[in-house]
Protein backbone atom coordinates (compact mmCIF):
# COMPACT_ATOMS: atom_id res chain seq x y z
CA UNK A 1 0.00 0.00 0.00
CA UNK A 2 1.33 3.43 -0.94
CA UNK A 3 2.31 5.56 2.05
CA UNK A 4 0.30 8.57 0.94
CA UNK A 5 -0.10 9.74 4.55
CA UNK A 6 3.61 9.67 5.38
CA UNK A 7 4.38 12.23 8.08
CA UNK A 8 0.73 12.85 8.94
CA UNK A 9 -0.72 12.57 12.45
CA UNK A 10 -4.23 11.38 13.20
CA UNK A 11 -6.50 10.84 16.19
CA UNK A 12 -8.93 7.90 16.26
CA UNK A 13 -11.52 7.73 19.03
CA UNK A 14 -12.68 4.28 20.02
CA UNK A 15 -9.55 2.91 18.42
CA UNK A 16 -9.15 -0.26 20.45
CA UNK A 17 -11.44 -2.61 18.52
CA UNK A 18 -14.00 -2.99 15.78
CA UNK A 19 -14.22 -0.31 13.13
CA UNK A 20 -11.84 1.95 15.06
CA UNK A 21 -9.11 -0.70 15.10
CA UNK A 22 -9.61 -1.36 11.39
CA UNK A 23 -9.32 2.37 10.63
CA UNK A 24 -6.14 2.56 12.68
CA UNK A 25 -4.66 -0.32 10.68
CA UNK A 26 -5.65 1.28 7.39
CA UNK A 27 -4.18 4.70 8.23
CA UNK A 28 -1.00 3.22 9.70
CA UNK A 29 -0.42 1.22 6.52
CA UNK A 30 -0.57 4.53 4.65
CA UNK A 31 2.16 5.98 6.88
CA UNK A 32 0.04 7.97 9.35
CA UNK A 33 1.15 8.24 12.98
CA UNK A 34 -1.71 7.78 15.43
CA UNK A 35 -3.15 8.57 18.83
CA UNK A 36 -5.71 5.90 19.69
CA UNK A 37 -8.33 6.65 22.31
CA UNK A 38 -9.84 3.94 24.49
CA UNK A 39 -12.36 4.13 27.33
CA UNK A 40 -12.04 1.39 29.92
CA UNK A 41 -9.10 -0.19 31.70
CA UNK A 42 -10.17 -3.45 30.06
CA UNK A 43 -9.14 -1.99 26.69
CA UNK A 44 -5.73 -0.72 27.79
CA UNK A 45 -3.84 -3.93 27.01
CA UNK A 46 -5.37 -4.50 23.55
CA UNK A 47 -4.87 -0.85 22.57
CA UNK A 48 -1.25 -0.78 23.69
CA UNK A 49 -0.63 -4.07 21.89
CA UNK A 50 -2.21 -2.67 18.72
CA UNK A 51 0.00 0.42 18.94
CA UNK A 52 3.09 -1.71 19.38
CA UNK A 53 2.13 -3.82 16.36
CA UNK A 54 1.45 -0.81 14.13
CA UNK A 55 4.67 0.88 15.20
CA UNK A 56 6.72 -2.20 14.41
CA UNK A 57 4.95 -3.16 11.20
CA UNK A 58 4.59 0.26 9.60
CA UNK A 59 7.43 2.28 11.15
CA UNK A 60 5.08 4.94 12.50
CA UNK A 61 4.56 6.44 15.93
CA UNK A 62 1.47 5.16 17.72
CA UNK A 63 0.37 6.15 21.22
CA UNK A 64 -2.77 5.48 23.24
CA UNK A 65 -4.80 7.59 25.65
CA UNK A 66 -7.54 6.59 28.04
CA UNK A 67 -10.44 9.04 27.91
CA UNK A 68 -14.10 8.47 28.71
CA UNK A 69 -16.16 10.38 26.18
CA UNK A 70 -19.37 9.91 28.18
CA UNK A 71 -17.96 12.86 30.12
CA UNK A 72 -17.11 14.84 26.99
CA UNK A 73 -15.42 17.90 28.48
CA UNK A 74 -12.96 15.86 30.53
CA UNK A 75 -12.52 13.20 27.84
CA UNK A 76 -11.72 15.70 25.11
CA UNK A 77 -9.29 17.54 27.38
CA UNK A 78 -7.44 14.28 28.03
CA UNK A 79 -7.14 13.51 24.32
CA UNK A 80 -5.84 16.96 23.42
CA UNK A 81 -3.40 16.92 26.34
CA UNK A 82 -2.03 13.57 25.17
CA UNK A 83 -1.71 14.84 21.61
CA UNK A 84 0.23 17.89 22.79
CA UNK A 85 2.48 15.82 25.04
CA UNK A 86 3.27 13.04 22.59
CA UNK A 87 3.05 14.59 19.13
CA UNK A 88 4.32 18.15 19.42
CA UNK A 89 7.29 18.67 17.09
CA UNK A 90 9.53 21.74 17.23
CA UNK A 91 7.05 23.40 19.54
CA UNK A 92 4.09 22.82 17.20
CA UNK A 93 1.23 20.35 17.20
CA UNK A 94 -0.48 19.66 13.88
CA UNK A 95 -3.49 17.34 13.74
CA UNK A 96 -3.90 16.22 10.14
CA UNK A 97 -6.66 13.66 10.59
CA UNK A 98 -9.49 13.26 13.09
CA UNK A 99 -11.69 10.17 13.11
CA UNK A 100 -14.78 10.54 15.30
CA UNK A 101 -15.46 6.83 15.67
CA UNK A 102 -16.36 6.20 19.33
CA UNK A 103 -20.04 5.52 19.80
CA UNK A 104 -22.57 3.77 22.01
CA UNK A 105 -26.04 2.34 21.46
CA UNK A 106 -28.86 1.06 23.63
CA UNK A 107 -32.02 0.07 21.80
CA UNK A 108 -35.30 0.86 23.52
CA UNK A 109 -38.81 1.14 22.09
CA UNK A 110 -41.29 3.78 23.16
CA UNK A 111 -42.92 2.44 26.36
CA UNK A 112 -40.81 -0.69 26.03
CA UNK A 113 -41.94 -3.66 28.17
CA UNK A 114 -38.43 -3.82 29.61
CA UNK A 115 -38.68 -0.18 30.64
CA UNK A 116 -39.63 3.12 29.07
CA UNK A 117 -37.04 5.42 27.52
CA UNK A 118 -35.64 7.69 30.21
CA UNK A 119 -33.54 10.82 30.16
CA UNK A 120 -30.44 8.89 31.20
CA UNK A 121 -30.64 6.73 28.06
CA UNK A 122 -30.85 9.87 25.92
CA UNK A 123 -28.14 11.79 27.75
CA UNK A 124 -25.61 8.95 27.64
CA UNK A 125 -25.91 8.31 23.91
CA UNK A 126 -26.00 11.98 22.98
CA UNK A 127 -22.99 12.72 25.19
CA UNK A 128 -20.81 10.10 23.50
CA UNK A 129 -22.20 10.19 19.96
CA UNK A 130 -22.89 13.92 19.52
CA UNK A 131 -21.42 16.21 22.17
CA UNK A 132 -18.04 14.46 22.33
CA UNK A 133 -17.40 14.68 18.55
CA UNK A 134 -18.55 18.30 18.59
CA UNK A 135 -16.20 19.28 21.42
CA UNK A 136 -13.30 17.23 20.05
CA UNK A 137 -13.63 18.68 16.55
CA UNK A 138 -13.77 22.16 18.06
CA UNK A 139 -10.69 21.44 20.18
CA UNK A 140 -8.76 20.06 17.20
CA UNK A 141 -9.66 22.94 14.88
CA UNK A 142 -6.81 25.28 15.98
CA UNK A 143 -4.32 22.50 15.23
CA UNK A 144 -5.54 21.60 11.74
CA UNK A 145 -3.34 22.49 8.76
CA UNK A 146 -4.09 25.69 6.86
CA UNK A 147 -3.88 24.31 3.33
CA UNK A 148 -7.06 22.20 3.18
CA UNK A 149 -5.04 19.01 3.62
CA UNK A 150 -6.76 18.17 6.92
CA UNK A 151 -9.28 15.35 7.03
CA UNK A 152 -12.15 14.82 9.46
CA UNK A 153 -14.31 11.72 9.13
CA UNK A 154 -17.12 10.82 11.52
CA UNK A 155 -18.76 7.42 11.75
CA UNK A 156 -22.50 7.67 11.28
CA UNK A 157 -24.86 4.77 10.52
CA UNK A 158 -27.65 3.76 8.19
CA UNK A 159 -29.75 4.03 11.36
CA UNK A 160 -29.82 7.79 10.83
CA UNK A 161 -32.27 7.40 7.98
CA UNK A 162 -33.72 3.88 7.80
CA UNK A 163 -35.89 4.05 10.92
CA UNK A 164 -34.90 0.85 12.71
CA UNK A 165 -37.24 -0.13 15.55
CA UNK A 166 -35.85 0.71 18.98
CA UNK A 167 -33.37 3.30 17.75
CA UNK A 168 -35.16 6.57 18.45
CA UNK A 169 -32.13 7.80 20.34
CA UNK A 170 -29.27 6.12 18.46
CA UNK A 171 -30.67 7.01 15.04
CA UNK A 172 -31.12 10.58 16.22
CA UNK A 173 -27.51 10.82 17.34
CA UNK A 174 -26.30 9.69 13.95
CA UNK A 175 -28.57 12.13 12.13
CA UNK A 176 -27.05 14.83 14.34
CA UNK A 177 -23.48 13.88 13.41
CA UNK A 178 -24.43 14.06 9.74
CA UNK A 179 -25.93 17.53 10.19
CA UNK A 180 -22.82 18.72 12.03
CA UNK A 181 -20.65 17.27 9.27
CA UNK A 182 -22.27 19.58 6.73
CA UNK A 183 -21.83 22.59 8.99
CA UNK A 184 -18.19 21.80 9.79
CA UNK A 185 -17.42 21.34 6.09
CA UNK A 186 -18.24 25.02 5.61
CA UNK A 187 -16.73 26.33 8.83
CA UNK A 188 -13.43 24.47 8.35
CA UNK A 189 -13.20 24.74 4.56
CA UNK A 190 -9.81 26.46 4.60
CA UNK A 191 -8.31 23.74 6.77
CA UNK A 192 -9.91 20.38 6.09
CA UNK A 193 -12.49 18.30 4.32
CA UNK A 194 -15.21 16.99 6.62
CA UNK A 195 -17.25 13.91 5.81
CA UNK A 196 -19.16 11.09 7.44
CA UNK A 197 -19.56 7.45 6.47
CA UNK A 198 -22.65 5.37 7.23
CA UNK A 199 -21.98 1.69 7.88
CA UNK A 200 -24.70 -0.89 8.15
CA UNK A 201 -24.28 -4.23 9.95
CA UNK A 202 -20.66 -5.19 10.63
CA UNK A 203 -19.12 -8.59 11.36
CA UNK A 204 -18.47 -9.04 15.06
CA UNK A 205 -19.65 -10.88 18.14
CA UNK A 206 -22.33 -8.27 18.81
CA UNK A 207 -24.04 -8.67 15.44
CA UNK A 208 -24.02 -12.45 15.54
CA UNK A 209 -25.59 -12.40 19.02
CA UNK A 210 -28.46 -10.03 18.19
CA UNK A 211 -30.74 -12.99 17.48
CA UNK A 212 -33.49 -14.21 15.20
CA UNK A 213 -35.92 -11.32 15.63
CA UNK A 214 -33.35 -8.67 14.72
CA UNK A 215 -32.13 -10.65 11.72
CA UNK A 216 -35.75 -11.08 10.60
CA UNK A 217 -36.44 -7.36 11.00
CA UNK A 218 -33.40 -6.38 8.94
CA UNK A 219 -33.67 -9.08 6.27
CA UNK A 220 -35.51 -6.89 3.78
CA UNK A 221 -32.76 -4.29 3.94
CA UNK A 222 -30.07 -6.94 3.55
CA UNK A 223 -31.86 -8.49 0.57
CA UNK A 224 -31.69 -5.11 -1.16
CA UNK A 225 -28.02 -4.56 -0.35
CA UNK A 226 -26.13 -5.31 -3.60
CA UNK A 227 -22.80 -6.22 -2.02
CA UNK A 228 -24.10 -8.36 0.84
CA UNK A 229 -24.61 -11.70 -0.93
CA UNK A 230 -22.20 -14.27 0.49
CA UNK A 231 -20.19 -15.71 -2.39
CA UNK A 232 -19.54 -19.33 -1.51
CA UNK A 233 -16.79 -19.46 -4.16
CA UNK A 234 -14.84 -16.57 -2.63
CA UNK A 235 -12.29 -18.34 -0.48
CA UNK A 236 -10.78 -15.12 0.87
CA UNK A 237 -14.15 -13.95 2.21
CA UNK A 238 -15.04 -17.37 3.60
CA UNK A 239 -11.70 -17.59 5.40
CA UNK A 240 -12.58 -14.49 7.41
CA UNK A 241 -15.74 -16.05 8.86
CA UNK A 242 -15.99 -18.79 11.45
CA UNK A 243 -17.94 -21.93 10.63
CA UNK A 244 -20.69 -20.77 13.00
CA UNK A 245 -20.87 -17.36 11.35
CA UNK A 246 -21.12 -18.96 7.91
CA UNK A 247 -23.90 -21.22 9.18
CA UNK A 248 -25.87 -18.32 10.64
CA UNK A 249 -25.51 -16.28 7.46
CA UNK A 250 -26.79 -19.17 5.35
CA UNK A 251 -29.56 -20.36 7.67
CA UNK A 252 -30.71 -17.22 9.48
CA UNK A 253 -29.70 -14.27 7.30
CA UNK A 254 -30.79 -15.36 3.85
CA UNK A 255 -27.20 -15.75 2.67
CA UNK A 256 -26.54 -12.03 3.21
CA UNK A 257 -23.45 -11.10 5.17
CA UNK A 258 -22.57 -7.99 7.16
CA UNK A 259 -19.53 -5.92 6.27
CA UNK A 260 -16.04 -6.64 7.50
CA UNK A 261 -14.60 -3.80 9.55
CA UNK A 262 -11.78 -3.45 7.02
CA UNK A 263 -14.32 -2.71 4.28
CA UNK A 264 -15.71 0.23 6.25
CA UNK A 265 -12.17 1.34 7.10
CA UNK A 266 -11.26 1.28 3.43
CA UNK A 267 -13.85 3.95 2.67
CA UNK A 268 -12.62 6.05 5.60
CA UNK A 269 -9.01 5.66 4.52
CA UNK A 270 -9.87 6.70 0.98
CA UNK A 271 -11.44 9.94 2.25
CA UNK A 272 -8.29 10.68 4.27
CA UNK A 273 -5.94 10.60 1.28
CA UNK A 274 -5.02 13.56 -0.94
CA UNK A 275 -7.39 12.11 -3.54
CA UNK A 276 -10.27 12.93 -1.19
CA UNK A 277 -9.82 16.69 -1.51
CA UNK A 278 -12.90 17.37 -3.63
CA UNK A 279 -15.28 15.50 -1.35
CA UNK A 280 -16.57 17.39 1.68
CA UNK A 281 -19.82 17.81 3.58
CA UNK A 282 -20.94 14.38 2.43
CA UNK A 283 -22.29 11.20 3.96
CA UNK A 284 -20.46 8.53 2.00
CA UNK A 285 -21.87 5.03 1.56
CA UNK A 286 -19.96 2.43 3.57
CA UNK A 287 -22.76 -0.12 3.74
CA UNK A 288 -22.58 -2.14 0.54
CA UNK A 289 -25.50 -0.22 -0.93
CA UNK A 290 -28.01 -0.75 1.89
CA UNK A 291 -28.49 3.03 1.86
CA UNK A 292 -27.58 4.62 -1.46
CA UNK A 293 -28.98 8.13 -1.63
CA UNK A 294 -27.99 11.09 0.52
Amino acid sequence: MARVLEGKFGIVTGGSRGIGEAIARNLAAKGCSLLLNFTSEFSRGPTEALCAELTSTHNIKCESVQADLSTPTEGVAAIIAAAKEKFTTDGKLQIDILINNAGVSQDRNLNDPKGAIEAEHFNWQYAVNVLAPLLLTQACAPFLPNDRSGRIVSISSVSSSLGFVGQSIYGGTKAAIEAMTRTWARELADQATVNAVNPGPVVGDMYFKTGDQFWKDIQGYQDNTPMSKLDLNDEETLSRLTDEQKRLIQEKMGGRRPAFTSEVAGVVGMLCTPDGLWCTGSVVCANGGMKMVE
